[in-house]
């Protein structure tokens, strides 16, 4: 008799011990199916929003459309950009289109009010292309050639800012536009016009000048928005186009650039 209540005693330990082993993992697999609920409804668990574009937007546009979007704006850096205008947005991070969860921070980079200002370098004697290379070092671009006769061909005589003679050391701002005034010997005074179709803005800028041109007129269709735009422009027309004769340096052509694809793939150049 005693055995057998001692082996009931036994079993219904047994069963105490499972049934708690049993009880405990249930509880635990309830807490982790309420926790991981109230997770993803705090973090919208499987809700996205699409970042939307603030590029070129003011921060007060920006700011509203990112209220809107539930989302919040950060300026974390400026550049300055002289074709933009100051204080819009430059870039952004994450870019557009990126999928994020609600009050997500993006960061703003923007045009800065203010530029830097640079130092004017002493151009006077270089060659046209060691000046040109001298200005874009110091973040300054050329502006026009302006010929004059003399005995060095491409030899800078003055440096012009705003139609007027600048020193050097003088501060100007970043991005601004040196006119150079360089030689022109009458016995090598002649260029030729290049082939400047599907070119990008700035390397069809500097092919013109690098065969002794002048850029007459930049002309940019609807299709070019922002800034990012003008650097994507390609050229789809040039005036006057390329030719085997040889033309005097310092003449002028006019650009004519898109980013719409089904001017940019042309290939010849129509003249109006």
């Amino acid at each position: 008799m005693n055995m057998e209540k001692n082996e009931e005693k036994k079993d219904a330990g047994g069963h105490w011990i499972l049934r708690n082993i049993i009880g405990a993992i249930a509880f635990f697999l309830i807490l982790w199916l309420v926790c991981t609920l109230a997770l993803n409804a705090l973090t919208h668990h499987g809700k996205s929003i699409e970042v939307p574009d603030f590029t070129n937007m003011t921060l007060s546009e920006a700011r509203r459309t990112a209220h809107n979007s539930n989302l919040k704006i950060e300026v974390v850096d400026s550049i300055f950009i002289r074709r933009m205008e100051r204080g819009a947005v430059y870039s952004q991070n994450p870019k557009v289109g990126s999928k994020v969860k609600k009050g997500r921070i993006i960061n703003l980079t923007i045009n800065a009010m203010s530029p830097k200002l640079v130092s004017m370098p002493n151009l006077v004697g270089y060659s046209m292309r060691q000046a040109k290379a001298e200005l874009n070092a110091r973040g300054l671009t050329l502006g026009k050639l302006l010929y004059v006769d003399d005995i060095a061909t491409n030899n800078v005589i003055r440096q012009l800012y705003h139609n007027r003679q600048i020193k050097p050391g003088k501060k100007i701002e970043s991005g601004s536009e040196i006119d150079l005034e360089v030689g022109l010997n009458p016995d090598n005074n002649l260029t030729y016009i290049p082939d400047l179709m599907n070119k990008k803005y700035l390397r069809a800028v500097d092919d013109v000048h690098e065969s002794s041109l002048n850029i007459s007129r930049l002309v940019f269709d609807s299709s070019v928005k922002d800034y990012a735009d003008t650097l994507n422009a390609q050229v789809y027309k040039q005036v006057p186009g390329k030719s085997s004769e040889a033309v005097l340096m310092g003449s002028e052509i006019t650009l004519y650039l898109s980013v719409d694809p089904n001017k940019v793939t042309l290939k010849e150049n129509k003249a109006e």
